[in-house]
């Protein structure tokens, strides 16, 4: 955790934007919240032409979308900073305005999710939780840092 899914409709991604946005995601959720970095996934939904609409009316402007599912128990402040910093690395990597960006967070209680067959920690509890890991499964996240 977090799963960063980003939205696309009417743009073109490259594979190196994908790459730059997920590394700055990532980067960018690990330095505001403290999270390893091996916790962020980031995957790519592109919208096709015609299928995404706003107002009611087909939607012709370059839009993107981030949905980050993160730990429920971070501060206000953490998430708006959170918040603002995705927008920015979104901004500053793809090169839109910020009128085309759009930005959500969605708080899920640790104890509801699983990955790597694990149960999550509360947010500030990673490092016990890491540390109780069955080795292989360390060495595995260790090497993604």
């Amino acid at each position: 955790m977090p799963t960063y899914v980003v939205k696309f409709s009417n743009l073109k991604l490259s594979k190196s934007q994908k790459d730059e946005l997920a590394k700055g995601i990532t980067d960018v959720h690990s330095k505001v919240t403290g999270a390893n970095t091996f916790f962020a996934q980031v995957y790519y939904e592109k919208c096709e032409s015609g299928d995404h609409y706003m107002g009611g009316k087909i939607n012709n402007g370059s839009e993107i979308f981030l949905y980050g599912r993160i730990r429920s128990g971070r501060s206000n402040e953490t998430k708006n900073e959170l918040l603002t910093k995705l927008r920015d690395i979104i901004k500053k990597k793809l090169n839109l305005n910020t009128d085309n960006i759009w930005v959500y967070l969605i708080d899920l209680p640790p104890n509801q999710m699983i990955e790597y067959g694990q149960i999550l920690p509360n947010s500030g509890e990673e490092k016990e939780w890491f540390e109780n890991l069955p080795d292989k499964l360390r060495k595995r996240l260790q090497s993604m840092e």
